[in-house]
Formats: C-alpha cells, structure tokens, sequence
C-alpha cells in the first residue's frame, strides 16, 4: 500500500509542477494585459465590467491609494456579510427555515469569509439558508481569493517597475483575477466533482427512517459550485460541516486526488507567473523549488508520523498502531495526512479527516505550516507574499553577512523595508501567541476545551495559528462556538490579514521608487545556496518563535503516548 501511494503523491506532485508553471505563464500574461486564447470571450466582459462599475483601467494608483481601495472593499463585505447572516430568517430560499445567526457568530463569519479563513466553528448545514451560502459565502470565496491575488501582483510590479510611485490598479486585477482565473477554474472543477457525484441543488432537506428506526436528515444544496471556488481560491470552508470528509463534497478517491491538486494548483502558480513577470523565469524556479522542499518535508513527516501511531494500539493488534479513529475509511490514513499537509500549506481550511484525531507530531507539522505565514504554498497571492517577506529577509541577512548593501532582484533593501517586513513576519506570530495564552488563563477560554490536558493546549494554539494565518481549519475539540471565541479569532484573523496586505502594499510602493542596480552586483537569488538559505531560515524561525509552545503541547503528548500512558 505504502509503495502505491508513494508512487501517486510523486505522479500528483509533478503534475502539479506542470500545471502550476502552464497556468503561471498564462497568470503572467492576464495581469500584464497580454491577449490569451480566452480573451476574445472575456475581454468584452472584462470592459463591460470597467465601464457598469466606474472603472478607469488605465489608472496606476499608489501604495496608499491601493490599500484604501483593499480596505473599503473587504470592510464593505464584512457589513453586507454581516446583515445577510443577521437577516437570512425574512430573505429567500431558506427551505428549511433557520433563523438569524447570533450577533457574535455573524461577526466571526463575516470576518472569516472576507479574508479568505472560512473558519466555521458551527455546523454549515445546520444553521445557513442557500441565500446565505451562494450570495455571502460563495461570493466571497472569489473575492476575497482575488483580492489576495490582487495584493501580490501588485507586490510583483515592485520588482517589474522602477523610479515610478504607481503599483498597478486594484480593480483591475481584482477582476482579472475572477474572471480569467477564478471562474473558469472553477467551473471545470464543479463540472468535474459533479460527475463524480457531488451535488448541486436546492431541494429541502431529505427526512429518511434509519434501520433503526430513528429519523435521519440528508442535507441538499448547491454544493459542487462552493467546492471548487474553496479548493482553488484556498479558502476551505466546507459546504457541510464534515467538509471534504463528507461523500457530497469529495464523494471518491478520485475527488480526493483532484482536490488536493486544486488546493495546491493557483498558489503554487504565483512563482512562476513572478518569474514571468520580471523576465527571468529561473528566480520563479528558485522560490518553487523552496516552496516544494518546505511541502515534502512536512509532507514525509506527517506520513511518517500516521504510519507509526499508538503504542497501545500495536498491542491491541492493529499494525504499527496506525490510527483510524477521526479519518473517512474511503481516503485511509496516507490520503488523509497528505490532504492535511496540503490545506494547512496553503491557507485551506479544507479538512477530508478529523485534525484533533491525528497524531501528536502531525499536529505540530500542520501548526508550523500555519505559523510561518502559510508559505508553503500559502494562499492564492498571499502565500506569495509571505513567501517574499522570507526571500527579502534572506537577502538582507545575507547581505549583512558578506558586507555588501542588501538587495533583491536589483532592488536595495533599506531600513523602511525591513521595518515593515520584519513587522509583517512577527506581528502574526506575537498575536498567536498572546491570544493563546489569555485564552490558557482565563474560564472563558478553558471551558471550551473538549480535552484539558497537553491536547488541549494544541487546540487552542492551533485555533488561533488557524486564525490569524487565515486557514480557517481546526481541532475540533475545542468548542469554539462561544462568544469569546467567535470574537477573538474574528480579530486574529482579521489582523493577520491586515498584517499581512499593508506592509506587502508598502513595501512595494517603496521599491517601485527604486532603480535596478547593476547584475553584477547581485547575490545570485536563483541558485541552489540561497534556496537552501532560504529554507533554513524559514525553519530557524519558525522554531525560536514556537518551540516553548508546541513542547508543553504536542511534544509531551507525543512523548506520553510513546510512554503507554493514557489521558
């Protein structure tokens, strides 16, 4: 079985390889304006679209002026979002008749949505009508990808443009990237999952008599159309609260493969549209390659962490104590932690298995892929970005190391820079942990946790990592419906966000300024010693920052069950 899967993950990751570079060089392509084989259908949209909503799309706006058109929209969204989840109980197709959602967890959806976590801490199918899925969630699963993907291309221009304040149009890209990348992934992947089985409705929900005798509830809706926008634009909010575990979303092994491909597919794109961008493809290459390196190794980990569980489960008789409880018997143990390592890689909170079932050491692979940034290969445009505050911060390092004036692709690094970088890098990291330890010290924290031992600190730790990474995925022990909760990680993720799309907005409206220095003057960024420096430090840093956390949680769990010991 092991060399079956090996043989798959190795077939998927190339495939990956190769489609993420096709489809970089045709990113490349729509944000420069260039025509593609698409543009004779979607131009005419693309105008049409400019001139309904006021658009002038030969405006080049500056950093400020971009980042005061992120904000409005994503603060318009959050308000129309929030209204929407308050009112959905008086407003169209709600077949089954919820009411509003409370006060405290519509302030959480909203937020979660808009910024591209879809952390859901209650049952989807349980509480929102259609309306609010198609109009609230699924709208926002494309905008709020594309208003990433926006931000990174305007972070790319730094580098493309010189001695110029302007970073490109934010409508502009925010609308290229939905229709000429979003949509049309989108709607393959919906034919796709729907001819495997998944479901795309709006019956009421199917009331049925169990063997038992007892009243089961099968919930309906227009599933598939969610499903794909979530995978592609790494959002991961499930249309039902089992996600990709549920046989509605990901009804085959199949899916399962498919989506994990599309999780993985448009993040891991941006380097290669970067590298086209700025004329030099092997600097993509470079930043690909780190990513990847970063992917397999947590990737081996995790696999090897499942192959090898509980002790007391090998006693039992169950081969190397693998551990089944909390994973869908249709995927297994290996496509289980491959689908884990891949969302919480990217910023999905797509789960096909139940991460508080997973072992101890899985656990802290997929809380470092969150608290590094999401990086590898993080979220549509913002994995990118983060990925360019390591590279930059490489770059500086390095510079100070062989004396030279820090630079990065023929742009010099300078005090403002590494301000705002540095700021960018730390800021999430301090935030996750300071809100874990409120919520470690105080009742209104503790009273949620479904298991008050080691496990239960890595609940809480990996809910706020989840938060303010913007990957919205959990362990589900922690009751998180609460109104503590539901306000704090609303603001973890709301500032992770915002950490995050300001600095990388500055920063480029800094460089943009800037002239490209002579080649020869350069560190090389695209050889194997700066990938390799770049990978450390990521680690390094990731490391001094969570070490003391995730020993007092996962490590000593680990090192009970090892021990036989039960709690």
């Amino acid at each position: 079985m092991l060399g079956t899967w090996l043989f798959q993950i190795v077939t998927l990751l190339f495939l990956l390889t190769a489609c993420a570079f096709f489809l970089g060089e045709y990113m490349a392509k729509v944000f420069s304006g260039e025509r593609t084989f698409i543009s004779p259908i979607l131009a005419p949209v693309e105008n049409f679209l400019y001139k309904l909503f006021g658009i002038d799309p030969n405006e080049d706006m500056n950093w400020k002026t971009f980042a005061m058109n992120v904000i409005f929209f994503i603060f318009v969204g959050m308000i129309a979002l929030f209204f929407l989840l308050r009112m959905q109980d008086s407003l169209p197709l709600n077949l089954n008749n919820f009411k509003a959602i409370r006060w405290d967890a519509a302030i959480n959806a909203a937020i979660s949505f808009v910024t591209n976590s879809d952390w859901q801490p209650y049952k989807s199918e349980a509480v929102m009508s259609y309306l609010t899925r198609m109009l609230g969630m699924g709208l926002q699963n494309f905008l709020s990808a594309a208003t990433g993907m926006a931000v990174a291309v305007a972070l790319i221009n730094a580098f493309v443009r010189k001695n110029t304040p302007g970073i490109g149009n934010f409508w502009v890209y925010l609308t290229r990237s939905i229709i000429y990348v979003l949509l049309p992934l989108s709607i393959v992947l919906s034919l796709f999952l729907v001819s495997q089985g998944s479901i795309a409705n709006l019956n009421p929900y199917v009331h049925i008599k169990t063997l038992e005798g007892k009243e089961q509830i099968i919930a309906q809706g227009p599933a598939a159309p969610q499903i794909a926008i979530k995978q592609l634009g790494t959002s991961g909010g499930g249309f039902f609260a089992a996600n990709s575990a549920h046989p509605y979303e990901n009804p085959t092994p199949i899916t399962d493969y498919v989506n994990i491909l599309a999780l993985l597919l448009i993040a891991a794109a941006f380097p290669f549209a970067f590298g086209a961008l700025i004329k030099d493809r092997s600097q993509g290459w470079a930043i690909f390659i780190a990513m990847m390196l970063l992917f397999i190794i947590g990737l081996w980990f995790v696999i090897w962490s499942e192959l090898h569980g509980n002790p007391l489960l090998t006693k039992l008789g169950i081969h190397n104590g693998v551990n089944m409880e909390g994973k869908e018997v249709r995927f297994g143990p290996l496509a289980s932690a491959f689908f884990a390592n891949s969302a919480t890689a990217t910023s999905a909170g797509a789960a096909s298995s139940s991460y508080d079932s997973l072992m101890p050491l899985t656990g802290i692979v997929l809380i470092f892929n969150m608290a590094i940034g999401e990086v590898i290969f993080g979220g549509v445009g913002s994995g990118f970005i983060g990925m360019m505050f390591y590279v930059m911060l490489t770059m500086f390092l390095i510079g100070l190391m062989i004396g030279r004036s820090p630079e990065v692709y023929g742009k010099k690094l300078e005090a403002y820079e590494m301000i705002m970088i540095v700021s960018a890098l730390f800021l999430p990291c301090a935030l996750q942990l300071i809100l874990s330890a409120i919520a470690v010290s105080i009742s209104a924290g503790t009273s949620s946790l479904g298991n008050p031992t080691f496990h239960g600190l890595s609940e809480v730790i990996y809910a706020y990592a989840s938060g303010v990474g913007n990957n919205g995925s959990a362990f589900a022990g922690l009751k998180a419906d609460t109104p503590f909760y539901n306000l704090t990680i609303a603001f973890a993720m709301l500032a992770g966000y915002l950490i995050t799309i300001i600095p990388a907005l500055a920063v480029a409206g800094s460089i943009t300024q800037k002239n490209s220095s002579p080649l020869a003057t350069r560190f090389p960024t695209n050889r194997p010693l700066f990938i390799l420096v770049l990978v450390g430090i990521i680690f390094i840093i990731g490391a001094l920052t969570f070490f003391p956390a995730l020993v007092l949680g996962p490590v000593v769990e680990h090192l009970y069950i090892l021990s036989g010991k039960t709690f």
